[in-house]
């Protein structure tokens, strides 16, 4: 019963919360909205005054020797002005309604794109684009024409009334009843109207998550013959927003409903009894005409508060979406900040001295404790089983997220005192999933320095041994990408050209022959030997025929560093490694002279 009684508490609460959304992205549109408002009012002053200047000619007709030509221009007149009037109102909040899906948009784009990435990953991909494309459209709508629609509505609606009382007493009476009946089933209705909008709306970006990540793995959907089964799945999903907007448009169609009986049955009451007062004389016949023209005039102004109160309703629920986006957190510097300190060249390039990091407050430490120095110069692998803690290592060096404690360092300056823009600058990155970019082969080699000469994008390209396969395609490096049939190879050497194109202090390599053959891999190495003489390149690897060479490797296992090391010698003592080589079954490359001595042939000189 407590949690019941809270939870109504705090729907007022959260229905002004969702409202204050919605103004938001309104204001800035304020004087076109004013401006619509007031083209509104004379819609609604040409409507009201229609029926009494009808009257007017009705009256010139039946009076001996009246002239009815000028009411009758008066009459023209008004519907002309009304509908010039009607259309630039429309014109005017179509314009709005667009400007409020692009800001919307525009907000949510960069609230996406500037979040820390631990919370955003969180959520699913295809969820967070409902956001952008469907939830938008729901607040264009509820932020423009139906805030409009509300209060011409509802002055035409009160000015109407108003009329039919001055006109008749009597007959306005009945039809304020019947327009009390209305207003009190929208009130107990549209609550609901809203709750069932908006859990389609949710069933809605579940479906999106849930095919988005369908359709990504699709060729292991169709290798385990489980079409069927995820089509099923899918379909539920679909099938619950369906039953959720079905509820919605019973209680829509109710509403609707009512308000529609409850306009005839105030019209056949006004007939009826305007009928009986004619007959007696207590009115006249142009008088009930007006009257009537009032009633049928109340259908519009009814149908559309109806319309613009559902309209806001979803409205309300996409906001209350919204709103999950725009607590995102967001990353606490913008790109263009700078570092403020020097760097000390004497200081590794990266440094760890004691630093434990979880991903969630309160959450376990996926590290614990790590003390580690990475070179100015030279190639350092990390290696370990799965959950060693090798991914957050990087996610730490990327400013992905921040450490629970103990220091952090960049060329002897504290993490905490650079930017993050600052760290990432002097940073290559190449995942293990290696996507590609919407654009072209030119703009993924460029995209993380667009100054990149041509010159230099062929060097890089003949190192990863990619210069054939562009050659090979009709348009070269202006191949769109999205159009092409790019291998997994390909894509992690075009991934690893766009790193080394941006000339990164440190370049980081999560498995990054995960997907391509030998000869690919030996150019892969080639390229990491290069990078090391020049700068630092450190390396997360779960072939160790990648590491093999390395300078250094970094052996972790459930959050800390065990040893680190050259490969012989943590072949000689350390039990992890070894068993890491021997589930492998690695055989480290051998010398050329011990590679003669086995097949009885001398050496080549």
């Amino acid at each position: 019963m407590a949690s019941t009684t809270t939870a109504i508490s705090r729907a007022p609460e959260e229905q002004r919360s969702r409202l204050s959304i919605l103004w938001a992205f309104a204001r800035p549109q304020a004087p076109k909205l004013a401006f619509a408002l007031v083209l509104g009012l004379g819609v609604a002053a040409a409507e009201l005054a229609t029926p009494l200047v009808t009257r007017w000619v009705l009256d010139s007709i039946g009076a001996a020797g009246s002239l009815f030509g000028g009411p009758i221009i008066l009459l023209a007149g008004l519907i002309v002005a009304g509908t010039a009037l009607s259309w630039c109102q429309w014109v005017i909040l179509g314009t709005l309604a667009e400007n409020v899906v692009y800001d919307a948009r525009r907000t949510m784009v960069h609230r996406f794109l500037l979040a820390r990435l631990i919370p955003l990953q969180a959520r699913p991909t295809g969820e967070l684009v409902t956001r952008v494309t469907s939830d938008s459209v729901l607040l264009r709508e509820a932020a423009s024409s139906s805030v409009v629609g509300l209060v011409n509505g509802t002055i035409t609606l009160v000015g109407t009334l108003v009329m039919m009382v001055v006109l008749n007493p009597l007959l306005g009476a009945v039809t304020i009843g019947a327009i009390v009946v209305i207003a009190l089933v929208f009130a107990i209705l549209m609550p609901a109207i809203g709750q069932a909008q908006e859990r389609a709306q949710e069933s809605l970006g579940i479906l999106g998550g849930a095919l988005e990540s369908t359709l990504r793995a699709i060729k292991t959907v169709k290798v385990a013959a489980a079409e069927r089964s995820q089509a099923d799945a899918l379909v539920a999903h679909a099938s619950e927003s369906r039953l959720q907007g079905l509820r919605a448009v019973r209680r829509e169609a109710l509403v609707w409903s009512i308000a529609f009986s409850g306009i005839q049955t105030a019209t056949l009451l006004i007939v009826c009894g305007g009928a009986y007062l004619v007959t007696t004389g207590q009115m006249t016949m142009s008088t009930l005409v007006a009257f009537l023209l009032y009633t049928v005039g109340l259908l519009g102004p009814t149908m559309e508060l109806s319309n613009d109160l559902t309209t806001l309703q979803a409205g309300v629920a996409a906001a209350g979406r919204m709103r999950e986006v725009q607590a995102l957190a967001v990353e606490s510097d913008s790109a263009e900040s700078t570092p403020t300190a020097q760097d000390d060249v004497a200081a590794p390039v990266l440094a760890f001295d004691g630093v434990t990091a979880g991903y969630h407050l309160g959450a376990p430490a996926v590290l614990r404790d790590v003390s580690l120095e990475i070179p100015r110069r030279g190639h350092t692998a990390i290696v370990g089983p799965s959950g060693a803690g090798k991914t957050t290592l990087f996610s730490l060096i990327l400013k992905f997220m921040e450490p629970e404690s103990g220091r952090m360092s960049m060329s002897g300056t504290a993490y905490s005192e650079l930017s993050t823009a600052a760290v990432r600058a002097r940073l290559g990155y190449v995942e293990q999933d290696t996507p590609l970019l919407p654009g072209s082969l030119y703009d993924n080699l460029v995209f993380a320095n667009p100054a990149a000469s041509e010159g230099d994008i062929a060097e890089v390209l003949q190192r990863v041994r990619l210069t054939d396969f562009v050659d090979g395609l009709e348009h070269g490096l202006d191949t769109d990408v999205a159009g092409t049939t790019i291998s997994g190879g390909q894509r992690q050497r075009i991934a690893l050209a766009r790193a080394v194109l941006a000339h990164p202090e440190v370049l980081l390599l999560d498995e990054a022959t995960a997907q391509i053959d030998g000869l690919s891999e030996s150019a892969v190495h080639q390229v990491i030997r290069e990078q090391a003489r020049t700068g630092a390149v450190l390396t997360i690897a779960h072939r160790l025929s990648t590491v093999i060479d390395a300078d250094t490797i970094v052996v972790m296992d459930q959050g800390r560093v065990v040893d680190l090391g050259r490969h012989q010698d943590l072949l000689a003592r350390c039990v992890l490694y070894r068993r890491l080589v021997d589930s492998l079954r690695l055989d480290p490359p051998r010398h050329p002279d011990e590679i003669s001595a086995a097949s009885g042939k001398a050496p080549q000189q």
